[in-house]
């Protein structure tokens, strides 16, 4: 599911962004759910493999963390192989999935169109939205200074996100189509879980609990 190789891997996005799955029809009143992972501070360059790393998920009032190994060092269009596991190990340790969740990587804004959001969707057959602080190969104007306003974030031509403004004299967020969603069901999913914060609730809830950890870890 998680290949550390880089040809292993990149073979296999290529096949997971060819796939059709039956698209998400969101119900009126979804939960959405979060996760994400950050890695002990102090390391020297981008991350290498073995990184300790800390993984939060949410949804509704279930929470869980974990903590392991980065799978391989970082590398841009590749997180699949250094988060990937440690992720999906947050959110079966959850219990339960949400309708819908929110990803901190990409999803289609991706060289492949596969990136680690849409990855961990079809790994879990849950449908996913990437929700990002920039675009990783996508390009667009931002949108009106109007919390809600979106504008399209495009690869030759493909629209396959958008930036996202959540609050006034913020920047927006880059928000792109994960497995089984389009890109008009990935940004109603990020407003539909915004608070008074930039970010959209679950990934800060999930960003608290990983770092939390971290803390911890570090206080030991």
């Amino acid at each position: 599911m998680w290949p550390i190789d880089v040809d292993e891997l990149v073979a296999l996005q290529e096949r997971i962004a060819r796939l059709e799955p039956e698209r998400w029809v969101p119900p009126p009143d979804p939960e959405v759910g979060g996760c994400f992972v950050c890695f002990g501070r102090g390391g020297e360059g981008p991350g290498s493999e073995g990184d300790q790393g800390w993984a939060g998920a949410v949804a509704g009032d279930s929470e869980a963390v974990v903590g392991g190994a980065a799978g391989a060092p970082y590398r841009p269009g590749l997180l699949a192989a250094r988060e990937g596991a440690l992720l999906e190990r947050a959110l079966r340790a959850l219990g339960r999935f949400p309708d819908v969740l929110l990803v901190n990587a990409v999803g289609r804004d991706h060289p492949r169109r596969a990136g680690l959001a849409l990855h961990l969707g079809w790994v879990l057959d849950v449908p996913t939205v990437g929700v990002t602080h920039r675009p990783l190969v996508a390009e667009g104007p931002w949108p009106e200074d109007q919390p809600g306003a979106s504008a399209p974030l495009e690869i030759d031509g493909d629209q396959v996100g958008a930036w996202v403004r959540t609050r006034v004299g913020a920047r927006p967020l880059a928000v792109s189509a994960g497995w089984r969603t389009d890109v008009d069901v990935a940004v109603g999913a990020v407003l539909t879980a915004v608070g008074r914060a930039r970010t959209p609730e679950p990934i800060r809830r999930a960003r608290e609990l990983a770092r939390r950890a971290r803390s911890g870890f570090t206080r030991a």
